[in-house]
């Protein structure tokens, strides 16, 4: 009887998948309508460069505090009841837009709409682990290929809109129209599945917090989470204000990018699962991915800017799937504790991202080559922490 059901319970976790990708993808496509209506959004808050980068964050930033307590919340009550409590808050910030005309109130309205996000974010290792087992790296990149659907479809469609207000209100209907099927077709674990024996909520973070492993996980994902998101919204005005590219063309070759992500978050758990160890080529990426952050300032304009950018996206997105996939397969965390170490994991990469992104922006300004060459260093600098954690395709 059992043997029958499993094939339906087991197509069912690409519902959840699906929900959760178009999540991301409007989350992502919401974050960067800052940077792709960077040059009418700037002179309407009467803004710096610097404040920019805290607009562009702040949807992060909330995460910083909720990851872990949302994580262990899930732990105990399931992530379904916590995610859909986030979300009618961030509905209500993704409209507020459209009435914040300060720096201040717009940040406001921006955290809040973060906070659906935070919580999904810290659970995905949770939610993934417990639907798709052993091919849990396949669901999370999925996941990040989503993100860069967002980015891409941003970059791309929002000179479309007749005016901001107008790319406000589409991207707040659409995160409305997403929170009603979470609410309405989402499930915490397929039917059948077992649920762990709920603990006290202090005990699942007392458990994440003594693994070093997922600490470096965090720190990792952190510093190279700073710069491919400082890089991916500094771009589109590189381009305009450092190399003469006209405002409408510039979104559409920062986009290419981000085409190389989505590629790059796809294909790697599947070339990683085929190779005996995955460590060189993550490490590989570490390189890659930093040769192409910095030559984005000296390559031409035209084809070769297209494929650095292509292989920059591709390199620089590899390794965030099979990072964040190896949490739940550690000895110590398992399923049971995933939403506590995905909360730990994301308060530590959201800090880091925040204030590295804010520094770069700070000691870089306008100078955009020594802002793709600090990008360029701390994207190497992970390459440290890749060779202690243990391979990914062997986790102890």
């Amino acid at each position: 009887m059992e043997a029958k059901k499993l094939p339906v319970l087991s197509s069912y976790r690409w519902v959840i998948l699906g929900i959760i990708a178009l999540m991301d993808m409007i989350s992502n496509y919401t974050q960067f309508q800052i940077s792709a209506l960077a040059t009418q959004i700037m002179p309407q808050l009467h803004i710096s460069t610097a404040q920019f980068s805290s607009l562009l964050m702040a949807p992060m930033l909330v995460a910083v505090f909720l990851s872990i307590p949302s994580g262990m919340l899930a732990d105990k009550f399931g992530a379904k009841r916590v995610v859909t409590i986030g979300c009618i808050v961030s509905v209500i910030g993704a409209y507020g837009r459209l009435f914040a005309h300060s720096f201040i109130t717009m940040m406001l309205v921006l955290m809040m709409f973060g906070v659906y996000m935070a919580l999904l974010n810290a659970n995905t290792i949770k939610i993934f682990s417990t639907w798709f087992k052993q091919d849990t790296n396949v669901a999370m990149g999925i996941f990040f290929a989503s993100a860069s659907i967002g980015i891409t479809l941003s970059q791309l469609t929002n000179s479309l809109f007749a005016n901001v207000q107008a790319a406000y209100i589409f991207s707040s209907t659409v995160l409305l129209v997403l929170t009603v099927l979470w609410i309405l077709l989402v499930k915490d674990t397929p039917e059948g599945e077992p649920v762990p024996k709920s603990e006290p909520v202090t005990k699942y973070l007392s458990v994440v917090v003594k693994s070093k492993k997922t600490w470096l996980v965090g720190i990792t994902g952190g510093i190279g989470s700073a710069a491919t998101m400082s890089f991916t919204g500094i771009l589109p005005q590189a381009l305009i204000n450092g190399r003469g590219v006209a405002v409408a063309s510039a979104g559409a070759i920062a986009s290419v990018a981000t085409i190389g992500s989505l590629l790059g978050s796809l294909i790697a758990p599947a070339v990683t699962n085929n190779l005996n160890k995955a460590k060189p080529f993550m490490l590989l990426t570490r390189i890659v991915a930093a040769i192409s952050i910095f030559a984005t300032w000296f390559v031409p304009m035209g084809g070769l800017m297209m494929a650095n950018l292509v292989i920059g996206g591709f390199f620089g997105a590899a390794n965030g799937p099979l990072m964040q996939g190896m949490v739940a397969a550690f000895p110590e965390i398992g399923p049971k504790y995933a939403g506590s170490a995905g909360g730990l994991v994301g308060t530590i990469q959201l800090l880091l991202s925040y204030i590295f992104t804010v520094i770069i922006s700070a000691i870089a300004g306008q100078n955009f080559m020594v802002t793709f060459g600090i990008q360029a260093v701390l994207t190497a600098a992970t390459m440290i922490f890749i060779t202690i954690l243990p391979d990914a395709n062997h986790v102890k």
